[in-house]
Formats: C-alpha cells, sequence, structure tokens
C-alpha cells in the first residue's frame, strides 16, 4: 500500500539566496525522490522566511533609488517566494526523476490559506522573517520602516511579523486531486498565503502564517500516513544549546505538552513545529506517525536512524 507523505522543508534549510537554494535543493531532491521510488505519495510544504525577507528587502532598496516604486505588500512578496522556490525544487525532483528513469509529474500550486482577522498574533508579531542583525543595526532599521523586531533564538535580531494559525486550505480540493492521482505537490510554499474572507470576497492580508502549521493542517487535509518536519536541527531538545542538553529520540505527547507548557521551545521557531506533530498526531484518523529531524538526517530518519519521532 502507498503511503502518503507531507514533507514540511524549512525555508532555512534551503539556504539564505538563490545560489544557496540551488544547491539545497539539488541535494534535498535525492531524499525526496527516494521517498517517491518506494511508491510513496509525496508532498512538499515549503519555508520562506529567508527568502521572503530578501524580495522584500529589495523592493525597498529599489525605492530608495526610485521614489516612485511602491512598497511590496508582504502577502505579494510571499506569493513571489512562492513561485521562484516551487521552480527550483521542481526542477531538482523533476532532473532526478528522470536520471533515475521514474515517470512522475511535479506542480507547484499557489496557495492561499484561511485566516481569522482576529487572530491575537496580529497584535502580537512572533514570527522571524528576513535577514539576521545585530541589535544595534535593526532597532535602527526598526525605527525608519516601523516594523516589530525581536530575538530569534540566539541566532541574532530579525523582523518580526504576525503569525495567525491556518484555518483552512482554499485549494484543498485540487491538491487532494493531484495527489489522490500519484503527482508530487508542492503547496502551502511558506505556510500559504494569509486569506481573509468578507462576504464570500478573499482579500490577501500582510502576515507569514506558520508553514508547519500549514504542512500540518494538509497533512490533517490528506490523511497522510507520515508528517516529516525538516528543519535546520537534528530533532527535537530539551535544553536545546545548554550543557545539560538532552536529545528527545521518541518523546510522548503528554511529555512534550509539559514542554510547551514550560516555555522550553522558543516561539517562532522549535515550538510550533512541535505543536504541529502534536495536532497532527491528535487529529489523525489513522496510525499516523511524525518526525523533526534535519535536512541532512532525512534519510537516516526514514529507517528509523535519526530525528525525533512521535506517535499515538
Amino acid at each position: 500500500m502507498k503511503n502518503k507523505i507531507v514533507i514540511a522543508l524549512g525555508g532555512n534549510a534551503l539556504g539564505n539566496n538563490p545560489i544557496e537554494q540551488y544547491e539545497a535543493v539539488a541535494f534535498t531532491a535525492i531524499s525526496i525522490v527516494d521517498l517517491v521510488e518506494k511508491g510513496n505519495k509525496v508532498m512538499i510544504v515549503h519555508g520562506n522566511g529567508p527568502q521572503v525577507g530578501m524580495i522584500s528587502l529589495a523592493f525597498e532598496k529599489a525605492k530608495e533609488i526610485e521614489k516612485n516604486v511602491p512598497s511590496m505588500p508582504l502577502s505579494l512578496s510571499g506569493s513571489m517566494s512562492q513561485g521562484y522556490i516551487g521552480l527550483q525544487l521542481q526542477q531538482a525532483i523533476k532532473n532526478e526523476l528522470t536520471k533515475r528513469k521514474i515517470k512522475r509529474n511535479i506542480v507547484t500550486l499557489i496557495t492561499q490559506t484561511k485566516v481569522d482577522i482576529n487572530d491575537p498574533s496580529f497584535k502580537k508579531p512572533t514570527k522571524p522573517i528576513g535577514s539576521f542583525y545585530s541589535e544595534l543595526e535593526i532597532k535602527k532599521i526598526a525605527k525608519e520602516k516601523n516594523w516589530q523586531v525581536g530575538e530569534d533564538s540566539g541566532r541574532g535580531w530579525r523582523r518580526m511579523v504576525p503569525s495567525p494559525k491556518p484555518i483552512d486550505i482554499y485549494e484543498k480540493e485540487i491538491i487532494l486531486e493531484l495527489l489522490e492521482k500519484d503527482n508530487i505537490v508542492i503547496a502551502g510554499g511558506g505556510g500559504g498565503i494569509p486569506t481573509i474572507e468578507n462576504k464570500g470576497v478573499l482579500q490577501s492580508i500582510d502576515a507569514v502564517i506558520d508553514k508547519d502549521l500549514t504542512a500540518q493542517k494538509i497533512a490533517e487535509l490528506v490523511e497522510a500516513d507520515m508528517f516529516m518536519i525538516l528543519t535546520a536541527e537534528d530533532g527535537i531538545w530539551k535544553n536545546f544549546g545548554k550543557s545539560d542538553a538532552i536529545f528527545l529520540k521518541e518523546p510522548s505527547i503528554k511529555y512534550l505538552e509539559e514542554l510547551i507548557d514550560a516555555n522550553e521551545f522558543p516561539e517562532g521557531s522549535m515550538k510550533p513545529k512541535v505543536e504541529a506533530i502534536i495536532n497532527f498526531i491528535n487529529n489523525s484518523k489513522i496510525n499516523s506517525k511524525a518526525c523533526i529531524t534535519s535536512l541532512k538526517l532525512a534519510g537516516k530518519a526514514l529507517k528509523n536512524e535519526a530525528g525525533s519521532w512521535v506517535k499515538k
């Protein structure tokens, strides 16, 4: 029986610029096609934090040179990132499929994710995007551009934007149809374009939905057998980065919930990843499993030799 596997691919795991990304997706394609070669139905949801920040920065720099250049809404920057990340993923995966003489179609969908305009995140932005700065640099930029900013997991300072919870996926029917016909589907890029609905009219809004929570929502909709979050870390750690750090190989849902309540995991980083796999397992109607690991360890994780795994 073919398994449905939804992969959430971290934006930072794709590199910080198009050149780094091109090299990263070529490596990523190998693991993805390994899954395809075994007969699995595969779907990919990717992040876009560095990429959407780069696109926004480019427009801001253009505006400094030419005053008539309008600012680019974050929602449109997000859709641009869906396109160019999707293109590179499509090409890399298709090239790997061709190399192995596997016939399978692959497609990228511009995806809209339904959110609630009253979501509390609009009052307290926590999602980091774009480049890293020193505290001195970003406070100056924040004052000039009216940004909300914050420190990101000890790695530096970044712009913070609202990150509302995903409610639904507007393109869910076509995603299901494509996946059922054995197509490789790339959708929900960057968490999808945050979209509200007012009297039947769709409207994009400036925010960044956490791609792991959107991937979880999609994994539920397609009734995935496996949900994998591939990120910059090798798995879930308690006391991450400290001398007494403990790697969690097969933590229980109850234990992970206790760690979340104790503020063990950073907002906008590992916390939504852990929340996503907990929600997926709790909401799964079948005997599903979920994993968090790094891009480099994806192959080993599939053999249960790496990563943090969560089951019912």
